[in-house]
């Protein structure tokens, strides 16, 4: 992203908030009082509409249990950052399952690349 659209990049970032509440099984109710905030709060960075500040994505971070900069590389459009997450979704699965993902991903760019 040369020039980010804040806008944008605060919807990614939100997003990429939800999604690591939602794999450690918090409500944002619960994430709110971990962080002494309201839960509407916590609603308007999930959906993008204020920014977290650098110390509250550090706070974030710690209340999921990942790296701060995983809350920001999901939210990248860079290719590089991009691999890294489908790297650590695939190491989740199984063999069978991871090969069968990448069958699958190696037949959607096949096709795309040809559009």
């Amino acid at each position: 992203m040369a020039e980010p659209d804040m806008k944008t990049l605060a919807q990614r970032v939100g997003k990429s908030i939800a999604r690591h509440r939602q794999a450690v099984n918090l409500t944002q109710d619960e994430v709110a009082e971990r962080l002494g905030i309201g839960n509407e709060a916590v609603s308007r960075i999930e959906r993008g509409i204020v920014m977290p500040t650098v110390a509250r994505l550090v706070e974030l971070a710690q209340i999921f249990r990942c790296e701060t900069a995983d809350l920001l590389s999901e939210s990248s459009n860079r290719s590089l950052d991009q691999e890294h997450r489908v790297s650590r979704l695939l190491s989740t699965l199984g063999d069978e399952d991871r090969e069968l993902v990448v069958e699958l991903v190696e037949r959607l760019v096949s096709r795309l690349t040809r559009a």
